[in-house]
């Protein structure tokens, strides 16, 4: 508790968000490339050879090609993987192998406003990687227009639950190495039974109770609806759980980071 209430962020959060922005644009090519290429194997894979088998799907009372049942599913991972990835891997490279937290510490800024500008970036690429991949599926005829626009929203708040995850591994893990337990462990199966390549709803009872709980389902859901423009009021819940989950994940994330960092 004494650690929650030292806790102390200004908007100098936003200089380590521009520094990873910065690097970011000096190799843009390089991440612009998974984004666009990324949902074109996927749909090609999935939709067009999987899709041969499976023509149409049930969802939600209505029958869709199964094309344009797993298109939005496709984004939703897209923002799970972005975000993750970049607060895990590419976060611990900064803090243990380059040593950019040492540097930025040695600054005005705060550990909790290093973190947070981390994690805000993990958010941020998965907004930029969503608005690419987003592109492309519109290419496709697969995304319902204006509301296709609030999955931007959605990649933003997901990236920001899955990056203050991906942080609390980063905090927790001793080696690079071990990234492996949660990738297998947490992410894998979200990736499988989020309702991602077949409905929820398929599962045995108690297989779908224990979806609700992973955040992936919840950005599968809120995407899906999104993109075929059949949103319910049930997708505030998702909405709220997503919110939760970062109101939760973020402190924690500091409170991690903060005992690794802080000998």
């Amino acid at each position: 508790m004494t650690a929650l209430r030292s806790i102390h962020i200004s908007l100098r959060f936003l200089r380590v968000w521009r520094r990873n922005l910065i690097v970011y644009r000096r190799i843009w090519k390089v991440n612009f490339l998974p984004p666009i290429l990324e949902p074109l194997f996927y749909l090609l894979a999935f939709g067009v050879g999987l899709g041969s088998f499976i023509e149409s799907i049930s969802y939600r009372g209505e029958v869709i090609p199964y094309v344009s049942f797993i298109a939005p599913s496709l984004l939703a991972i897209n923002m799970m993987y972005n975000a993750f990835f970049e607060n895990t891997y590419a976060s611990f490279v900064r803090m243990y192998y380059q040593k950019t937290f040492d540097a930025m510490l040695a600054t005005p800024l705060s550990l909790e406003e290093v973190i947070t500008g981390e994690i805000m970036w993990g958010a941020t690429k998965s907004f930029i990687a969503t608005a690419l991949m987003l592109a492309v599926v519109s290419a496709f005829g697969l995304v319902t227009w204006p509301s296709g626009l609030l999955i931007l929203a959605v990649a933003f708040l997901g990236g920001f639950a899955f990056g203050a995850l991906g942080m609390i591994f980063t905090g927790i893990l001793s080696s690079i190495d071990l990234f492996n337990l949660p990738i297998f462990l947490f992410i894998t199966p979200m990736f499988l039974f989020s309702g991602t390549f077949f409905p929820v709803e398929s599962l045995p009872p108690w297989a779908q109770s224990l979806t609700v709980v992973f955040p992936l389902t919840h950005l599968v859901n809120l995407t899906r609806g999104l993109c075929l423009g059949a949103s319910t009021q049930g997708d505030w819940w998702s909405v709220a759980y997503l919110f939760g989950l970062s109101a939760l994940a973020f402190p924690i994330a500091l409170l991690v980071m903060r005992r690794r960092l802080i000998k």
